[in-house]
């Protein structure tokens, strides 16, 4: 199984069994949780399928949220995706299962600041994994969004995935449309057994005035303006093939890590993260990590965060943070976690973290605080 959402078939199948263990844990539990001199606590909940998280100008916490997908197919309008996933079915302008971005106070308190948004689903054989909105940045106070569950590709025919720009009382406005990019600029080495046509947009960052979503289905790096115009930054796929990239920060230089595929050549710890040169090119930063679908600097240190440690499927309850080393091994800070799919370092220092990220039921989604 080598789709990104394909492969997260574990997630739903052994939550299913209630095999997550300790990563199910209460938010008593989870709040009471210790690793030395490292405590746990629940910081928000009712979230439907957190992803990417940044803290805005206001001080407050931002996180996009997949939604809960939908039931509008599109077969037989428009190319499918590849694999065991599809058909996919979306919807479209739905208060209810639809992407949202939410804001949460820094007394824990959740406010929706936009909901609605276009939200997709793989089909029920496949655990009905959802993905919507996926990522969140400003640009001063200006907040936009990454699509990843929009496309006719995910039963979403009127709105392409792309960069979002959030508006007053709940408008937002396509600036960017990047299902027509991929399709006028593919990469170099794509999987055709893992293609999908809208892509999987996973992470965005802001630098200085421009946007940089990356793609983990094609493996591309992109540059998005303000005014909307899209630029090609790197072909991850030209060098490294297939390795689903997804998270990415900035600290002197944009650092980009993998999830990996999950077939039986898979192995724990041989995901990398590598840095992009002032060349374009890929430079090697650290090996060792599993997974990853989050990184940040912190006193310039760069952590990592493990969706799942174990080799080839996802296993529940081994989400972890680890510090990268240059010269060593990941060392593990934190672990327990149950699907972990975002982070952020807050105004206090210490991790966010979107937590029960793919998986769970409706509002079953959580934001850690770890104070490290």
């Amino acid at each position: 199984m080598r789709r990104f959402l394909t492969v997260l078939l574990a997630v739903a199948f052994a939550g299913s069994l209630g095999l997550a263990g300790s990563g199910q844990a209460s938010a008593r539990q989870l709040t009471a949780r210790h690793h030395g001199a490292t405590v746990v606590s629940v910081f928000a909940t009712g979230l439907n399928n957190p992803r990417g998280l940044t803290f805005g100008p206001d001080r407050n916490l931002y996180v996009a949220e997949g939604g809960l997908g939908g039931t509008h197919s599109t077969v037989g309008l428009c190319p499918q995706a590849a694999g065991a996933a599809a058909p996919y079915t979306g919807s479209t302008n739905d208060p209810v299962r639809g992407g949202r971005i939410s804001k949460i106070s820094r007394a824990g308190v959740v406010t929706t600041v936009v909901n609605a948004l276009p939200s997709t689903q793989t089909n029920p054989a496949s655990g009905s994994l959802v993905s919507g909105v996926s990522s969140v940045a400003f640009i001063g106070h200006q907040l936009y969004a990454l699509l990843s569950g929009a496309g006719c590709s995910h039963g979403v025919p009127t709105v392409p995935n792309g960069v979002i720009k959030v508006g007053h009382h709940g408008r937002w406005k396509l600036i960017a449309n990047l299902s027509a990019f991929q399709m006028a600029h593919p990469v170099a080495h794509p999987d055709p057994e893992d293609f999908d046509p809208d892509g999987t947009w996973y992470s965005m960052i802001a630098i200085g005035r421009a946007l940089y979503p990356m793609d983990s289905n094609h493996g591309e790096l992109d540059r998005v303006t303000q005014s909307g115009t899209i630029s090609r930054v790197i072909d991850i796929s030209a060098s490294q093939g297939h390795v689903v990239p997804t998270a990415l920060t900035y600290h002197r230089g944009i650092y980009i890590a993998n999830l990996g595929v999950f077939d039986p050549t898979d192995r724990a710890g041989d995901e990398h993260v590598w840095r992009l040169t002032g060349h374009r090119t890929l430079q090697v930063r650290a090996t060792g990590v599993e997974k990853v679908l989050g990184l940040a600097f912190r006193g310039g240190k760069l952590y990592a965060l493990e969706m799942s440690t174990a080799a080839g499927a996802p296993t529940p309850g081994t989400g972890a943070i680890v510090r990268v080393d240059r010269h060593g091994p990941p060392e593990t800070v934190v672990s327990g976690l149950t699907f972990p799919t975002g982070m952020t370092v807050g105004p206090d220092g210490a991790f966010y973290v979107s937590n029960k990220g793919f998986g769970s039921g409706a509002g079953q989604g959580q934001i850690l605080r770890i104070q490290i």
